[in-house]
């Protein structure tokens, strides 16, 4: 691997039951850049995930650079609201109160929520305990599924540019997996297509085209211009 490539996937092959749910995938991701996964439901984008993680068996190769650290933040951790855990206490399974404090301020939490229980946080609190929870372990390199799920339009915009954030600051690479193509323009400097199969892989401006999105999709899906950031 070259000394900015911090993985490499070639030819991951996942299938369940004898259904192929990835084939063939291969692509590189270089250090400190922001990549979007985009793809129909079913596209094998969680699974893709999980396979990185090595939550599940696959054929082919995975290789991260040596001795990197993955965080994880999952699509969807319901929470009842009388659920008797506090911030503090989810935290904790991980560090001591004094990197708690030190994280959430990462996330732009004030330490006082440590003692509030994590059944009324708002979604986008919760959202950002969770990217809290990820960050304890110092990790090189975040994987978010579907970040915003559940949150509203404007607790959107803080999550991503609270990730673009943690990017700058933190010399983070990051992973995100996304439905809004809005998004992946805004925020993603490469972004994979994926419908078990690679459809495309580059800049979004480049590798989003009409032919490239019907591909993806098995639709037209229209294309607005859009300011790469």
């Amino acid at each position: 691997m070259a000394d900015e490539t911090i993985l490499k996937v070639e030819n991951l092959n996942v299938e369940f039951d004898g259904n192929k749910i990835i084939q063939d995938l291969s692509f590189e991701i270089d250090k400190g850049g922001i990549v979007a996964v985009i793809g129909p439901n079913g596209a094998g984008k969680t699974v893709l995930f999980r396979a990185l993680l090595g939550l599940i068996p696959y054929a082919g190769k995975i290789n991260w650079r040596n001795d990197v650290k993955v965080g994880y933040v999952p699509q969807r951790f319901i929470v009842e609201r009388d659920l008797p855990l506090s911030v503090k206490e989810f935290l904790s399974y991980k560090k001591g109160e004094k990197q708690m404090a030190e994280v959430l301020k990462w996330v732009d939490l004030h330490a006082h929520l440590l003692n509030v229980p994590l059944g009324v946080l708002s979604g986008g609190e919760l959202q950002k305990v969770l990217i809290a929870f990820a960050l304890l372990g110092n990790p090189e390199i975040l994987l978010f599924d579907e970040p915003t799920t559940g949150i509203d339009i404007g607790g959107e915009e803080t999550i991503y540019n609270l990730l673009r954030k943690l990017k700058n600051e933190h010399d983070l690479t990051i992973i995100f997996i996304s439905h809004d193509i809005h998004v992946v323009y805004q925020y993603a400097g490469n972004v994979l297509c994926l419908n078990k199969k690679k459809i495309c892989f580059g800049p979004p401006h480049k590798a989003l085209s009409a032919e490239e999105l019907k591909k993806l999709y098995g639709t037209e899906v229209g294309i607005y211009p859009h300011t790469h950031i």
